[in-house]
C-alpha cells in the first residue's frame, strides 16, 4: 500500500538515537510541513517523485548548513538511489566493480540535488539522468584507459562514437574520415589521431584464448617472435665497405661462391684457374674481411 503523502508526524519525545536512514536524531525527523517518510525500500518510483517535490519545496525554504537541511537532503538522496542503480546498470559490462559505478553515479545525484529547482518545471529524474550519467562517464574516462592520454584525446574519443553511430544510422554504413572530419568540424589529422587514441582504452591480455571460429593459439602466441636473421644485419652492413675495397677478382670470387652457390672447381672453371688457386684466394679474402670486422669491433 502506497504511503499517504499528506500525512505529517505525530509529535514524540526527543531521542539522541540516530535513525538508519540518515544517522541524524529522531527530532530533526520532525520537521513542520513534512510528510511522513516510510523506510525507503518500501516507496515506490511513483511516491518517490512526489515526495521528492514535497521535499524539494521545503528544502527551499531551509537554511545551508543546518541539520533540517543536511536531513532534506539527505531523504533525498535516499529516496532517489533507484535513478543511480538504473543508471548504473547500463555499464554492468565494464570490468569495474559495479559499487564504484554506484557511488560515482551517487556523486552526481547530489549534485543533481544541489542544482534543482522546482520553478524549472522539469521533473527531477528526467534533470539528474544526464548529471548521473555524466558523471559515470566521466569516470570511466578518467581511470578506466589501460595507457594515459590526454583529455582532448579522451573528448575526441567520445565524440567520434557518437559521430559515428549518427552517421552510421544515416548513411546504414561505416562513415569515413572525411564525413566524420566534416560532422565534428576538425581536420582528417584529429580524426585518425583520435582513433589511434581509443586503441589505448581498453588492452587485451596476451593470454586471451582466440574466438571458436579462429585456430590461432594465445595472442602470446601470435605476436612477436625471434627473428634471427636480424642478428645477421650489422655484420652485413659493416662488410659492405669492406667488399668494396676489394680487388675485382676477389669481389667477383666471394660472389660467385656466396651468391651464385658455385663450388671452388666451377669457379676455377668459369676464371681459368685452378681449384687450389681459387681456395688459396678465398682464404685470402675471407681472412682479411675477417680481420677488417675485428677492427672495427
Amino acid at each position: 500500500m502506497s504511503p499517504r503523502l499528506d500525512e505529517t508526524r505525530t509529535p514524540t519525545a526527543p531521542s539522541a538515537h540516530p535513525t538508519p536512514a540518515t544517522g541524524l536524531p529522531e527530532q530533526l525527523e520532525r520537521i513542520d510541513g513534512l510528510p511522513k517518510i516510510p523506510p525507503f525500500g518500501e516507496v515506490g518510483a511513483v511516491d518517490a517523485r512526489s515526495l521528492s517535490k514535497t521535499l524539494f519545496g521545503r528544502l527551499e525554504t531551509l537554511e545551508e548548513g543546518t541539520h533540517e537541511y543536511a536531513y532534506v537532503r539527505n531523504t533525498l538522496v535516499e529516496l532517489n538511489l533507484a535513478l543511480v542503480k538504473f543508471a548504473a546498470s547500463r555499464f554492468r559490462s565494464r570490468s569495474e566493480p559495479m559499487e564504484d559505478i554506484i557511488q560515482v553515479g551517487t556523486i552526481g545525484l547530489i549534485k543533481a540535488i544541489d542544482r534543482f529547482e522546482l520553478s524549472r518545471g522539469v521533473e527531477f529524474p528526467t534533470f539528474a539522468m544526464p548529471t548521473i550519467v555524466g558523471e559515470i562517464k566521466r569516470f570511466f574516462r578518467d581511470t578506466s584507459w589501460s595507457v594515459r592520454v590526454p583529455r582532448r584525446l579522451q573528448e575526441l574519443r567520445l565524440d567520434l562514437a557518437k559521430a559515428g553511430d549518427e552517421l552510421s544510422q544515416k548513411f546504414d554504413r561505416a562513415p569515413t574520415i572525411g564525413e566524420l572530419a566534416q560532422q565534428l568540424g576538425i581536420s582528417n589529422d584529429e580524426v585518425v589521431e583520435g582513433m589511434a587514441a581509443s586503441n589505448a582504452y581498453t588492452a587485451s591480455s596476451l593470454d586471451a584464448q582466440p574466438e571458436e571460429d579462429e585456430t590461432e593459439g594465445a595472442l602470446a602466441d601470435r605476436i612477436g617472435y625471434e627473428d634471427h636473421g636480424l642478428e645477421g644485419i650489422e655484420y652485413v652492413e659493416s662488410l659492405k665497405p669492406l667488399i668494396a675495397g676489394l680487388p675485382p677478382r676477389d669481389r667477383q670470387i666471394l660472389s660467385l661462391r656466396f651468391v651464385a652457390n658455385m663450388t671452388q672447381s666451377e669457379i676455377g672453371e668459369e676464371l681459368g684457374i685452378s681449384q687450389m688457386h681459387v681456395s688459396r684466394l678465398l682464404s685470402r679474402t675471407l681472412v682479411k674481411l675477417r680481420k677488417g670486422l675485428t677492427l672495427e669491433e
